[in-house]
């Protein structure tokens, strides 16, 4: 049980094919007006399991959090929302078997569910691209993952919180589902202090809420992932530095995970990792930026 509550959690579904590569995304809000996102991915799925899932992932961080007080878990699948509010009972009572006495489709989810979920959980239909932030954003991360990207999750920085996490059972960390066991839940433990769902306006701040957690803390699976997403990072911006692109700031800060601002503030040449980037020029209201790597340009010099 923690102090900081959770208000709501919004959850969605993607999948691209119907059956084909799908992604799920939950966004938790805290009663402070931070938040907290997870998501992952599967090779082989249809559009209702990832929403499922992603429904699943909300319960189990709740059920692991520990709170007793009311929330509301916000969809925009009227399939989730009717086999919650209205299915689920009867289908139990026929032997999950629905009117026409056919076999209830997912059943292995859906009674995943049925035990998960509890009288303090209000389950809420949100019009799906209506301008709903969270659900904007739930969507965005459960595109990025049925596309086959790993995005940037975007989290609390407070020590009790992620050290609350390190203690959440290993089966809500990886997740394999019945029907591929390569279905996973990733949870990218980057840590950012935010209070909406926008980035940090401050590097620094970023930078130095990154640390507030000890890394050793976090489970091994979890050091992989992030290690994997910075690995990833790191070799796009190897690629634009190779092939001479030109990336606007708000494509650089999307690559260091800083907000715009963050990148404009620094001059118009500075060291990042292991490249230079260099303001070129101004196209209309869009200013360019080069990276070369600095390990280059030395061996050049010699």
């Amino acid at each position: 049980m923690h102090s900081l509550k959770i208000e709501s959690i919004y959850t969605d579904g993607a999948c691209s094919g119907n059956p084909g590569p799908g992604g799920w995304g939950i966004v938790v809000c805290f009663s402070d007006g931070s938040i907290h996102e997870m998501g992952g991915a599967s090779p082989q799925t249809t559009n209702n399991r990832m929403e499922l899932q992603a429904a699943i992932a909300a319960l189990e961080f709740l059920q692991a959090w520990g709170q007793k007080e009311a929330i509301v878990i916000y969809t925009d699948s009227e399939y989730v929302i009717n086999c919650v509010n209205k299915w689920l009972k009867p289908w139990k009572k026929k032997g999950w078997k629905k009117a026409d006495n056919s076999p209830v489709l997912n059943r292995d989810l859906l009674e995943i569910i049925d035990q998960l979920n509890s009288p303090q959980v209000t389950w809420q239909h949100v019009r799906g691209h209506a301008g709903n932030e969270g659900n904007s954003r739930c969507d965005e991360i459960a595109r990025a993952f049925a596309s086959g990207k790993t995005p940037v999750l975007r989290e609390i920085s407070s020590t009790n919180f992620q050290k609350a996490l390190s203690r959440i059972p290993r089966e809500i960390e990886v997740a394999s589902l019945s029907d591929s066991s390569d279905e996973l839940m990733i949870m990218n433990q980057n840590t950012q202090n935010i209070s909406s769902f926008a980035p940090d306006t401050n590097m620094n701040e970023t930078s130095h809420s990154s640390t507030t957690l000890n890394n050793e803390e976090l489970p091994r699976e979890m050091r992989v992932v992030q290690l994997r997403n910075l690995v990833e990072t790191l070799r796009i911006a190897d690629e634009i530095a190779e092939k001479g692109y030109l990336i606007t700031s708000s494509e650089l800060a999307d690559l260091m995970d800083v907000h715009a601002s963050a990148v404009t503030s620094r001059g118009d040449q500075w060291r990042w990792r292991n490249w230079i980037v260099s303001r070129v020029r101004r196209e209309g209201n869009q200013i360019l930026w080069e990276l070369e790597r600095s390990d280059r340009i030395k061996d050049e010099d010699e």
